[in-house]
C-alpha cells in the first residue's frame, strides 16, 4: 500500500512539473513581445519628435514668409497704414 501513495504523489508533481514548463515557456515569450513592444515605442516617440521638430521649423518659415510678405506689401503700398 505504501507504493501507491508514493505513486500518485510522484504523478502529481510530474503535471505540476509539466504546467511549470508550459507557464514558464509562456511568460519568456509575454516577456519578449513586451520587449519588442517598449521597443517599438521608443521608435515612435523618436519618430514624433522629429514629425514635431519639422512642424516647428515649418512654423518658422511661415512666419518668417509672412513677415517678408508683410514688408513687400507695405513697399508696394498695397497695405493701407
Amino acid at each position: 500500500m505504501s507504493g501507491e501513495p508514493e505513486n500518485i504523489v510522484l504523478h502529481y508533481l510530474r503535471r505540476i512539473d509539466g504546467r511549470l514548463d508550459v507557464l514558464t515557456a509562456e511568460v519568456k515569450d509575454i516577456k519578449q513581445r513586451l520587449q519588442s513592444l517598449e521597443d517599438q515605442f521608443v521608435i515612435m516617440r523618436t519618430d514624433v519628435a522629429g514629425i514635431y521638430a519639422n512642424i516647428v521649423r515649418v512654423d518658422h518659415r511661415l512666419d518668417r514668409m509672412e513677415t517678408r510678405m508683410e514688408r513687400i506689401e507695405n513697399r508696394l503700398g498695397l497695405i493701407e497704414a
